[in-house]
Formats: structure tokens, C-alpha cells, sequence
């Protein structure tokens, strides 16, 4: 379960002290916003400025074709506490996410889009929400400005998130978040999984919170997302599910997928069965036509066939887990003892 840490407030938070002397990774993924970057940057070096952080800045750019490289290589040239990464084409949000994550030196890791409407300002309060214990903190954009169809979408999409995960958050698509560098080290990113790595790190055994954060109109371009999404996040979903609940015992959730049709097949056999035994002793008065008991036949054979090939895939799958790479344990340690 999450909580909500802190409401917005009109006066940023100092930082805690333990958090100034840490290296603090900044990853912007970039997609066609060449005009938003240099305003961005200026506003996280006022922010790092005035609060004495020690941060660094990534921009991964994700296939732009609208300059952005050009202004990410003069931002670089200008501050050596900033890096780029560039894309041959466009990877997606998750890939350009991964590509930070991997790049980063920082112990802390914060995530804002590089639209502006995603505040630098509430930097300190994620490193403080931080600091109080949380593994990984997610923005919620409690006042949007966006569009309609992108807002109640949103809020259905986190309602179905939060009640299949069990994870509840108001806002899995806020860009905006705060984790620490370990996450990362169990969590992988494909795909759109961007959105779930709050479930993902939350599925390992890291805490999950959230923030309330200052959300902003946006000044330049266009949104990158519309309904699509939606439909792509509800089959992403699926996935995070299946990893989350049965990457490590994918037989319990196919297993027993099939027990359903395999126990509906021969209670149709049993039927069919006791159905001859009846038209025997009746001398084929009472019981069911030849015709019916073709078309149970054929359905219960079929079903049948189709659980067996479920618990098949059950066992294949189990077989690949257990010999393939051990890529991740199936467990989190969070410490061990120094002896």
C-alpha cells in the first residue's frame, strides 16, 4: 500500500542535510522539445543553486527531429555537470528511461519530463520524501492542466492499476519521480513499463509513496500521448501482472487456467458415459440424441485438449525459468551483515 507524503506547498522544503553532500542524477528523456530545454535547465540549476545540491543532468534524446541534439550538445558544452545520450530513432519513454538509469552516478535518481510542466522546484521534497524512508516516490499531479480525454482516462487507468496490483497510486503516468539508484538494479525496463515501475519496485519489496506536486500548463509543442495509450497500458498491465505475480511460477497462474477447461471436459465425458448407460437400460427411449451427444463430444474433447496444452505451456515455462540466466533472484535483500 502507498500513501500520499505531502500536499503541495507554496515554500519548497530545505533538503535534508544527509542529501547535499550526495550525488543527485537528474534523467530528462527528450522527444521533439528543443525550444523547452534550456529554460528547464535553468530553472534545476537555480533549484541545485540555491539548495547547494550535487547533481548531475542527463538528457536522452529519443529520436528527435526537431533540434533538440543541437540544443542538448550547447547545454553540454556550457556545464560539465550535464551529459547527453542520443538515440538512432525513436526507442520509446521506457528505453530512453533505461539509458539514464544506466548512465547515472548518483545514489538518488530523479525523472522529470522536459515539457515544463513538471516543476524543478519540488526537487527537495522528493529528497525529502526520500529521506523519510521511501524507496521510490511518485508525483501526483492533483491539479492538471491537460485536456479531458487525457484526464479521465488517466484516473480510470490508475483505479484499475491500483486494484489489480495492489499498488494505489493517483498517478502512474506522472513522469516525475524519485528513486533510489538500488531500484534499478532489480527492476528492468522494456517496452511501456515506464509506468509500473513503481508496481515493479513494489513487487521486489521497495517502499513506495507519493507527492503531491505543482503541476504546469504546458508552453511549448504538443502532447506526445493520446487514447492509445490507454489501450496499450491495459495489455502492459497484463504483463506487470504476470511478472509481478507468477514470473517465478508461471504453472500456478497457466496451471490452473487449465484445470478449468480439463474439469468441464470430463464432467462432459462423465455425462456422456452415464448418458449411454441410461439409453441402454431404456432401450434408447430416455436420454440424450445421438445429435447432442456428437456436440458434447467434440466440446468436451476439445476442452479437454485445450487444458492440457495450458498445463504443457505451464511446464515449458517453468522449465525456461529454471534454466535460463539467472538475470534476477527471486528475491530483494536489503542488507546483510558485514561478518
Amino acid at each position: 500500500m502507498t500513501e500520499a507524503l505531502l500536499e503541495a506547498a507554496p515554500n519548497v522544503l530545505d533538503p535534508p542535510p544527509e542529501t547535499v553532500d550526495e550525488p543527485i542524477s537528474l534523467v530528462i528523456p527528450v522527444w521533439n522539445e528543443c525550444a523547452s530545454l534550456e529554460p528547464l535547465f535553468a530553472e534545476i540549476v537555480e533549484v541545485a543553486t540555491t539548495k547547494h545540491l550535487r547533481i548531475e543532468v542527463i538528457f536522452v534524446d529519443d529520436g528527435s527531429t526537431d533540434g533538440s541534439w543541437a540544443v542538448i550538445e550547447k547545454i553540454c558544452e556550457a556545464d560539465n555537470r550535464v551529459r547527453g545520450i542520443r538515440f538512432r530513432r525513436n526507442f520509446g519513454k521506457a528505453a530512453a528511461l533505461a539509458a539514464g538509469f544506466k548512465a547515472a552516478g548518483g545514489k538518488l535518481i530523479l525523472t522529470l519530463d522536459a515539457d515544463l510542466q513538471d516543476d524543478p522546484k519540488e526537487i527537495p521534497r522528493f529528497l525529502q520524501a526520500l529521506h523519510d524512508g521511501k524507496d521510490v516516490i511518485s508525483g501526483w499531479k492533483k491539479v492538471r492542466h491537460d485536456p479531458w480525454h487525457k484526464v479521465w482516462p488517466s484516473r480510470l487507468f490508475n483505479s484499475m492499476v491500483g486494484a489489480v496490483t495492489g499498488v494505489w497510486l493517483h498517478d502512474h503516468n506522472c513522469g516525475m519521480k524519485a528513486y533510489r539508484a538500488e531500484v534499478f538494479d532489480e527492476v528492468k525496463l522494456y517496452g511501456e513499463l515506464h509506468r509500473f515501475i513503481p508496481v515493479l519496485a513494489s513487487a521486489r519489496g521497495f517502499k513506495v509513496g507519493e507527492l503531491v506536486i505543482n503541476h504546469r500548463q504546458r508552453k511549448f509543442g504538443h502532447s506526445k500521448y493520446g487514447v492509445r495509450r490507454f489501450a496499450k497500458g491495459l495489455l502492459d498491465l497484463v504483463t506487470v501482472k504476470f511478472l509481478t505475480g507468477f514470473g517465478h511460477r508461471p504453472q500456478h497462474l497457466l496451471g490452473n487456467f487449465g484445470l478449468i477447461p480439463v474439469a468441464i471436459g470430463l464432467f462432459g465425458m462423465l455425462f456422456l458415459a452415464a448418458n449411454a448407460g441410461v439409453r441402454l437400460a431404456s432401450d434408447h427411449t430416455v436420454g440424450a440424441s445421438s445429435t447432442t451427444q456428437i456436440v458434447i463430444a467434440i466440446l468436451s474433447v476439445g476442452l479437454l485438449l485445450f487444458g492440457a496444452q495450458l498445463a504443457i505451456a505451464g511446464l515449458i515455462a517453468e522449465l525456461i525459468v529454471d534454466r535460463g540466466p539467472d538475470d534476477l533472484d527471486p528475491y530483494s535483500v536489503a542488507e546483510r551483515t558485514r561478518n
